[in-house]
């Protein structure tokens, strides 16, 4: 208990008594100095660090993307780049406090629509990529520094109520700002991109394209080479007149025959000619227009709406659900799954890929040959023929994915369309019993030369496309096989193939070519033959 005073009162414990002293001691002018600093600076950062939360974010164009950009504080300064749905990469590109997000959104419909109608615009969208992306951070960086010091000010104001204070609080914010921005600067490391560190879907990105400075290299060379070999496909026209049996054919029904185009741009500016040039009236693709199937992969069907005539699709086994209704919400397509439709003139009938080996929780086996495989891809072409039949009316045409689905469909419909192997085949079907004609099978290359895969090998995989002609009866009488070398070269062949009786059991191949014209190369490096059978 406290003492007692001689007038009856307690004294004051030791606590009080110490505490009692310290008040009496006066406070010097540097300790009162100190103790306001301590608070501005703490004030600053609470509201620099609210700031940036709030507002340190940017829109921006890349190419043809519509992205955002933002920075957070961070233990550890590194950029991550975001691809919805199919992750994220990060690249340890400086030090500091501080992040730098970059989400890619949406691909921009009319930029895209022009980089692909214009072949030098790849050229130029691979030069301004880096501007655009320069011009994004620098934007970025003056609306950081200035919600930093706008955040800590206001912080301020409302602490001290005092505009001198709130001042200071926002030369703090802006120092710390700048500095933080020059220490990022001047440890950045641009070999770092290299070095990339993968999430999600994207994991499997360096198993899938390869070494990405090869990759890019000869995409450079595509890239240069890509208005020459359009205007080759146009020269193609001129002197194709002159190959057989032209004026029998003319008038008929004449079908372009694309498949596996994996996301290559240059696919449509080539197909658009083609198209105009050979008076197409219908365009068939037998699937894998995308890799992924993913949301932001879906804008690549843009240009179907374009082609100006109708576009019959069937899915690939890397095309999804959300492939195929991009697709069917283009003007002038046709999406066929298990069903039969009249197009063109023309009897087709169509079934999607029964894979989708991207999710290979859905697709264990993936894209292999093993039995179980075989028998779910043969399973898709029984269950076409028996829509057929259930139709009542034959079929002029069947589409399908992957030629093992093909078999099911024997005597079903004369003419078998597929993809898949990325090289072009035509086969005909062995007789079987209640079969009295065969099918044949035509295979189709890749008209996106596989895509960024096919830029890995040492001789990049060609682009290749076919102009099936129908005579008045459906019935299929020629073929001309387009091929544009692979990348890098701007060679154009056309091969024209009349359709003879199938030879049972035996895959049909065209006679040695026989050159028929040559249209004269444009001065850069390029040839376009025209051989013929």
């Amino acid at each position: 208990m406290d003492p007692v005073t001689e007038e009856g009162e307690a004294k004051p414990g030791w606590r009080a008594r110490l505490w009692s002293a310290v008040r009496r001691i006066p406070s010097s002018r540097f300790s009162r100095r100190t103790g306001v600093l301590l608070s501005i600076i703490a004030v600053s950062l609470v509201g620099l660090v609210l700031g940036v939360l709030l507002g340190a974010r940017a829109q921006t164009d890349i190419g043809p993307f519509q992205a955002e950009m933002s920075v957070r504080p961070a233990a550890t300064g590194e950029t991550e780049v975001v691809v919805p749905p199919l992750g994220a990469l990060h690249i340890n590109s400086h030090d500091g406090p501080l992040r730098l997000t970059v989400r890619l959104g949406a691909l921009d419909q009319e930029r895209t629509q022009a980089l692909l109608n214009d072949p030098s615009g790849i050229t130029r969208a691979s030069q301004t990529v880096v501007d655009d992306l320069q011009d994004g951070i620098l934007r970025l960086g003056f609306r950081t520094v200035s919600v930093s010091v706008l955040g800590a000010v206001v912080i301020g104001l409302l602490v001290f109520r005092s505009t001198r204070r709130a001042a200071w609080c926002g030369g703090v914010a802006l120092l710390v700002t700048v500095s933080t921005f020059g220490l990022a600067a001047g440890t950045l490391r641009p070999d770092s991109i290299e070095q990339p560190r993968y999430e999600g879907l994207l994991v499997n990105a360096p198993a899938i394209v390869g070494d990405a400075r090869r990759i890019a290299q000869d995409y450079g060379k595509y890239a240069d080479q890509l208005k020459a070999i359009v205007a080759n496909v146009s020269r193609i026209y001129t002197t194709v007149n002159k190959l057989p049996i032209y004026n029998q054919v003319d008038g008929g029904i004449r079908i372009l025959h694309v498949s596996d185009l994996h996301l290559n741009p240059s696919a449509w500016p080539t197909i658009r000619t083609v198209v105009e040039q050979f008076d197409i009236d219908a365009v068939i693709d037998t699937g894998d227009i995308t890799d992924w199937g993913s949301e932001p992969e879906a804008t690549y069907v843009a240009s179907i709406s374009l082609l100006g005539v109708p576009y019959v699709y069937i899915r690939g086994n890397h095309d999804s659900a959300v492939t195929a209704a991009a697709v069917g919400r283009q003007r002038n397509s046709v999406v066929l799954e298990n069903k039969v439709v009249d197009v063109a003139g023309l009897r087709i009938a169509g079934i999607g890929d029964p894979r989708f080996t991207p999710d290979k929780e859905t697709s264990p086996t993936g894209s292999g040959r093993s039995r179980q495989v075989i028998e779910q891809v043969y399973n898709a072409g029984a269950e076409l023929a028996a829509t057929i039949r259930a139709s009542g009316k034959p079929a002029d045409v069947c589409l399908v994915h992957d030629p093992e689905s093909a078999p099911a469909l024997n005597g079903v419909c004369p003419t078998i369309l597929a993809g898949h192997l990325h090289r072009r085949e035509v086969r005909s079907l062995p007789p079987g019993p209640g079969i009295k004609t065969p099918s044949r099978v035509l295979v189709e290359g890749s008209t996106g030369g596989a895509g960024l895969r096919g830029l890995e090998k040492d001789e990049p995989t060609p682009l290749q496309m076919s102009v099936l002609y129908f005579d008045n009866t459906k019935t299929l009488q020629a073929y001309d096989d387009i091929q544009l070398g692979g990348t890098g070269q701007a060679q154009v062949t056309l091969n024209r193939t009349v359709v003879g009786r199938p030879q049972p059991g035996s895959p049909i191949t065209p006679a040695p070519p026989q050159p028929s014209a040559t249209a004269t190369p444009t001065p850069t490096p390029t040839a376009t033959t025209l051989d013929g059978n």
